[in-house]
């Protein structure tokens, strides 16, 4: 029996996000990353928590998109560094500043295109 998936972000898993450009989805999954980051810098684990959970939809619903296998590769590799970071034993040895560092190039991007 399959299970309905049920999404935090509803309209964007009905498909707007497979309009929205590579960057703008980066971005987005950025955003709640550093919100992520901010509640665990302030020992909120119940907000960091459902902060990384909406990031690892975004990155699952922008592998849903990916149409470049170059693209599919690093965002599948940015999910596994997210959850080893978050969840397992930090082996890829990720800081809080790497992951800020490496979204704001997308927020930066995405800002300019619009």
């Amino acid at each position: 029996m399959d299970q309905e998936i049920i999404y935090q972000h509803k309209e964007l898993a009905a498909g707007r996000w497979k309009e929205m450009p590579f960057v703008e989805q980066m971005a987005n999954v950025g955003s709640e990353v550093e919100r992520a980051l901010k509640w665990r810098s302030k020992q909120n684990t119940a907000y960091a928590e459902k902060a990384i959970e909406r990031a690892l939809e975004l990155v699952d619903l922008t592998l849903a998109s990916a149409t470049e296998f170059s693209r599919l590769k690093e965002v599948a590799r940015v999910r596994e560094a997210l959850v080893d970071y978050f969840y397992e034993t930090n082996e890829f040895g990720s800081t809080d500043v790497l992951w800020r560092k490496y979204f704001m190039y997308f927020a930066c991007a995405a800002r300019k295109n619009h």
